[in-house]
């Protein structure tokens, strides 16, 4: 078991409900639980499926250098990437239209 966090941001209701099975909403689209590693599995494919047009992150405790992995889902400014073994966001600049 580890402590998981899943942010959300303009995702459908039937997503929000689905976490709300396995996580308590602490906040509006803020999700946090302490599950294992096959429910977070789990709740990860269900996020790919019903995400539609919204972003997620999730989060999770492990036995890495930082303390915790993390991944996303959909498009964001902040961008996950790979440095030396460590993972890291960059921030994007703003599109211009």
């Amino acid at each position: 078991m580890a402590m998981l966090v899943v942010i959300t941001e303009a995702v459908p209701p039937r997503l929000r409900g689905r976490l709300a099975v396995w996580l308590l909403e602490i906040r509006a689209g803020v999700y946090v639980g302490d599950v294992s590693r096959r429910i977070r599995e789990m709740i990860w494919e269900q996020v790919e499926v019903l995400a539609e047009d919204g972003n997620v992150a999730m989060a999770w405790a492990s036995n890495h250098e930082s303390g915790f992995e993390f991944q996303t889902y959909g498009e964001n400014r902040r961008e996950p990437i790979d440095h030396d073994g460590l993972r890291l966001v960059r921030f994007l600049p703003p599109q211009v239209n």
